[in-house]
């Protein structure tokens, strides 16, 4: 059968089951090219509007749309047919880490999944107090909440040029820590440390709305933003 026949076909049985013809793209693609599927730009968990006026949709729709889509866009062609396409995200970046020959990749692909999570550390119900068990972890590291906060504020104003600052859990022992990363680099690729939140502290995640006042970005969204469920969940 010709291919334009069968594809006429393919589309009139699809119209018949409501289903669309760009949804067929998406699901040919998941099937016949998994590592094309696996690495597209994750879909935000909120509206971008939702984290006004901390953070605007105008910086959301530079920040997800154009910087974080250029490091899947070019991750994508990076790993075309080497061994780590068709790999997951977080294995790429495992992969990649620390090997003089896939800086390029490993800046990339950690990037992308920086952003993933820096994504779903926030949310418009954020801020505030968490639960009490994660506050009573939070009391035996760090004394009290107000002390977390000014131990994170503190590494955001620290963090010299772009990087990230993290809530995170030690492996050994479980105790919560704050750290920060610069560049690309991130605590998957660590075997000390477990991720529990994080600030992306790149100026373009903050320069529409705070210009260049870092601590006041850090400030908002520690105080209005970050999501204590999502850490609660990334405890386990």
């Amino acid at each position: 059968m010709p291919i334009d026949v069968a594809r006429r076909q393919l589309l009139a049985g699809a119209v018949a089951l409501g289903v669309g013809a760009s949804t067929i793209g998406r699901v040919h693609a998941a099937q016949g090219a998994p590592a094309a599927a696996a690495l597209e730009l994750t879909a935000l968990p909120w509206d971008p509007a939702a984290l006004a006026p901390v953070i605007s949709a105008e910086t959301i729709s530079y920040h997800h749309g154009k910087h974080h889509k250029g490091y899947v866009d070019n991750l994508v062609k990076l790993i075309a047919g080497t061994p780590l396409e068709g790999e997951a995200l977080d294995a790429i970046v495992k992969a990649s880490a620390d090997k003089p020959d896939q800086v390029a990749i490993f800046n990339n692909a950690a990037q992308v999944w920086n952003h993933d999570f820096y994504w779903n550390s926030l949310s418009p119900d954020g801020g505030g107090v968490p639960g009490t068990a994660l506050r009573e972890r939070i009391d035996s590291a760090f004394g009290s909440l107000v002390e977390l906060r000014t131990a994170f504020l503190a590494a955001s104003a620290a963090q010299f040029g772009s990087g990230w600052v993290w809530l995170a859990q030690e492996r050994a022992g479980g105790k919560l820590v704050v750290l920060k990363t610069g560049n690309a680099d991130t605590p998957l690729t660590s075997t000390s440390h477990r991720p529990l939140a994080v600030l992306d502290v790149w100026e373009h995640a903050y320069y529409i709305d705070h210009r260049n006042r870092r601590a006041d970005y850090a400030a908002a969204v520690f105080d209005k933003l970050l999501d204590w469920r999502s850490v609660e969940r990334n405890l386990g």
